[in-house]
């Protein structure tokens, strides 16, 4: 879903080796890409309900923690109101590119995050149903897929 959403916004599918079959690409995205890749829910409150291994690692919980907890808590209080503000950009025109900011991970440690892109996520019937993000841990990384 996370996938064809973003083929439906930017008309190709999240970055990934060419040399990969279908199989393999969704294990990479999942498993190996170094760019974090989490979505939320569509409820008013929304609940983080996927991430990759990178983005667990960037946010140091365990998997079994993350999914399911408020995705404002990805962000500091402080910074709660511009994440906000770019939720409902997305909302609005369903696709934001080159997003960069503070998050906290699981002990309120600050980290920044770099040229992320985050879109809304739609079902089977193309509606809305949540957003997802894609963003590199390292600004040196940008892009680099190995």
């Amino acid at each position: 879903m996370l996938d064809d959403a973003y083929r439906h916004w930017t008309g190709q599918g999240l970055p990934a080796p060419e040399h990969l079959d279908a199989e393999q690409r969704l294990t990479w995205l999942h498993a190996h890409a170094p760019y974090s890749l989490l979505a939320h829910d569509g409820a008013a409150d929304p609940r983080f309900n996927y991430a990759n291994a990178c983005a667990l690692a960037c946010f140091k919980y365990p998997r079994e923690t993350f999914i399911g907890m408020p995705s404002r808590f990805s962000a500091s209080e402080l910074d709660r109101a511009a994440r906000q503000v770019l939720l409902e950009h997305v909302s609005a025109n369903g696709i934001a590119h080159g997003y960069s900011g503070w998050r906290v991970d699981a002990h309120q440690q600050p980290f920044m995050i770099h040229a992320g892109v985050v879109w809304t996520l739609l079902d089977a019937a193309g509606l809305p149903c949540g957003q997802a993000a894609l963003f590199w841990p390292d600004a040196q990384r940008i892009g680099v897929l190995a």
